[in-house]
């Protein structure tokens, strides 16, 4: 099978805009799952590099054609970006394979009237990409850092005047680092079990390493994988041995002080307890609750479709999880019947996405200032309902996998000034930049500073 065949019919899918390059990516890699390693791990470099890349690849782009790359056909867009980034950042491939299998794409694709000019851009490329013209970082340093890490540049200006230059490039470098796969081990298994799975992990040359987040602590054992392109062949991943969630996603939980509270309630024999988990798919955070919960209580996971919580339902069965319930349910709309139920209530809402951004690279592409108003104000509607359902004395968790102040500090603060809560500090010890310059009950991890995600988590306790 021809890899740079599949990774064009993945961009061009991803191009019209209907479904998410991650979500394309995960399906093909699953659909053709038989392919050898080395096959699949060439289309996901190439297909996640020319959507990360791809705003810097047009620049490039845009100095060797006639053409502007916005004018060009969407299948002669993708070609010419699939072979500037073979050129440009992968080494294995020769410049003269890159440009010769672009043309066989254009013909074979029945534009063999622009093959020559795809050859002409790409051949153009080679001769001259030692001269490439790059914006000057001390006239235009915004240009330059949008150009530089293919980052839309109202993006860098924002993060700028947030959290400063230096930082904002720090970010930027995190989110086009190859990330390693995270896994968290079962609370279920033993030690001896535990061994066992880590052995068979490294004889499979995928190298577990303890994340450096919960090194010392060991709760939840959490590990890093390298070279795991495929998650469903991993030994231990049918069993329910592990589940894949990134180790920003696991603090929500662990930040909560559910894990103490469980084992409280287990050996003193109280009442069962109840976790609410409002925006839950695809379920990593209520699957980690239930875990901790075990007998000792039962999670409701809601999500707004039944696709949606059918991924719930999946995890949760893979991972043996009888006390976890998924229900289709829309957060903004109240459930009179749940008031006051909840010991603990994960508040995990949608958001910009611009934590993700290492993993989602075309998330990047999708949103605007305006969406990042839109969607805090989506927040505040979903808040101002589901607080209901925490019992005096109960917890709520607000969490976002975003950087952007008004989608995290800004709401946290609205939170605390019209609802009956206050700020709790979270049950987990973190580094101290996690805490720095945030308010109580505050956590932000930022790309490139923990080997996470971008986050935000606040933690809040109802009043009695």
């Amino acid at each position: 099978m021809d890899m740079r065949a599949l990774a064009l019919d993945l961009l061009l899918e991803a191009e019209r805009g209907t479904e998410y390059e991650s979500r394309l990516l995960k399906d093909m890699l699953e659909k053709y799952d038989y392919l050898d390693g080395r096959d699949k791990a060439f289309f996901k470099r190439l297909a996640d590099g020319v959507t990360e890349r791809r705003l810097q690849l047009d620049y490039v782009l845009e100095q060797f054609s006639s053409v502007p790359v916005r004018k060009m056909k969407p299948l002669i867009r993708c070609i010419l970006r699939m072979g500037a980034y073979q050129i440009l950042f992968m080494d294995g491939v020769p410049d003269s394979a890159a440009c010769n299998e672009a043309v066989k794409l254009a013909k074979k694709r029945r534009f063999g009237q622009l093959s020559g000019f795809v050859n002409g851009v790409l051949r153009s490329l080679c001769a001259g990409k030692d001269a490439i013209r790059w914006p000057d970082r001390e006239r235009e340093p915004f240009s330059f850092l949008s150009v530089r890490y293919s980052m839309p540049e109202w993006i860098v200006r924002k993060w700028a005047a947030e959290y400063g230059e230096n930082r904002t490039e720090a970010m930027l470098a995190a989110l086009l680092e190859k990330r390693p796969l995270t896994i968290r081990l079962a609370e279920r298994l033993g030690g001896k079990a535990r061994i066992l799975l880590l052995e068979q992990l490294k004889q499979g040359g995928f190298a577990p390493n303890p994340h450096p987040l919960f090194a010392e602590s060991g709760q939840p054992a959490v590990y890093t994988l390298s070279s795991a392109e495929g998650v469903a062949g991993l030994p231990g991943f049918s069993e329910g041995a592990f589940a894949v969630q990134d180790a920003a996603s696991m603090l929500p939980v662990e930040c909560s002080g559910l894990r103490r509270l469980a084992e409280n309630s287990a050996e003193n024999g109280e009442r069962r307890l109840f976790v609410l988990d409002v925006c839950a798919a695809p379920g990593g955070k209520a699957c980690q609750a239930a875990e901790l919960l075990g007998d000792a209580g039962m999670v409701l996971a809601r999500d707004l479709t039944e696709g949606k919580t059918a991924y719930i339902k999946e995890n949760a069965e893979r991972l043996r999880l009888s006390n976890l319930h998924a229900q289709v349910w829309d957060a903004s709309v109240l459930d009179e019947s749940l008031l006051e139920k909840a010991d603990l209530v994960i508040a995990d809402l949608p958001c910009s996405g611009l934590g993700v951004m290492g993993r989602k690279a075309d998330i990047r592409y999708r949103i605007s200032p305006q969406s990042l108003t839109e969607v805090a104000g989506l927040q505040k509607k979903i808040l101002s309902t589901v607080w209901k359902y925490a019992k005096p004395g109960g917890v709520l968790v607000y969490s976002t996998c975003t950087v952007s102040r008004e989608e995290n500090e800004d709401t946290a603060e609205w939170f605390l000034a019209h609802f009956p809560f206050e700020p709790i500090a979270p049950a987990m010890a973190l580094p101290a930049v996690c805490r720095e310059g945030e308010k109580e009950g505050c956590v932000r991890l930022l790309p490139g500073e923990n080997g996470t995600d971008g986050f935000f988590i606040a933690c809040f306790r109802r009043k009695e």
